[in-house]
Order: C-alpha cells, then structure tokens, then sequence
C-alpha cells in the first residue's frame, strides 16, 4: 500500500490542501485533492487539485499562467489534512489576489486587506 492510500480522504474520497507560500509563511489558499491529484502535484512538482464543481483534476495556472511549484508536502497529525508550500507565481487567488484570505471581518463588515495583482 503506498503512503498516499494510508492518507484518511472523507467519504467523498478528498483531503483538504493548504497551500502556503513558501519564503513568508501566508497562507494563500485551500483546495481539495483525491489520490490522484496529489499523485500528480508530487510527480510534477506543480499543484494539481480536485474540483468539486467540475468532477475534475485542475491544475492550478493552467489557463492563467499563475502555476504553484511545489517545495514541501506536508501532513498533519492525523494525516487528515496536507500542507503544502509553493513558489507561487501570480495571484491564487483567481479574483487576482495573492491570496484567497484577502477579506477580513471588521466590526459587521468584510474588508479588503489584500494585495490585488495588476
């Protein structure tokens, strides 16, 4: 049984993914990912997810250009949940943003504090 069978994928066969950016610690977003995904991100070298909306693998940057190279995959504790620290290129975020966090909750309202890319 390789490592990756031995991780726990909810029912739907999934784990989550966060994706960290490697030089500063920020997270920039979350995916989900099957097997196969991760199969394909640690023989690439570039994140490969699962869409939920799409029933199909997505790689990330494919049509955008803003790929995520890999340098660590992590697993939790109980190796439920992965993290994974990339060299992003571009935005994560696909609304241009670095990252997907870029609202945060002030008082009753969301604000923007992120960096948003030309």
């Amino acid at each position: 049984m390789s490592l990756l069978q031995n991780l726990k994928y909810n029912a739907d066969g999934l784990i989550p993914a966060i994706i960290q950016d490697h030089q500063n610690g920020q997270v920039l977003m979350m995916a989900w990912m099957n097997e196969e995904s991760l199969r394909r991100t640690m023989e690439s070298g570039k994140c490969t997810y699962w869409s939920r909306s799409r029933q199909s693998f997505w790689l990330k940057g494919e049509t955008s250009g803003h790929f995520q190279n890999v340098k660590r995959v992590s697993v939790d504790c109980d190796q439920d949940c992965l993290l994974i620290q990339v060299e992003q290129l571009g935005a994560a975020c696909h609304e241009n943003y670095r990252s997907c966090f870029f609202r945060d909750f002030q008082g009753e309202e969301l604000v923007v504090t992120g960096e948003k890319l030309p």
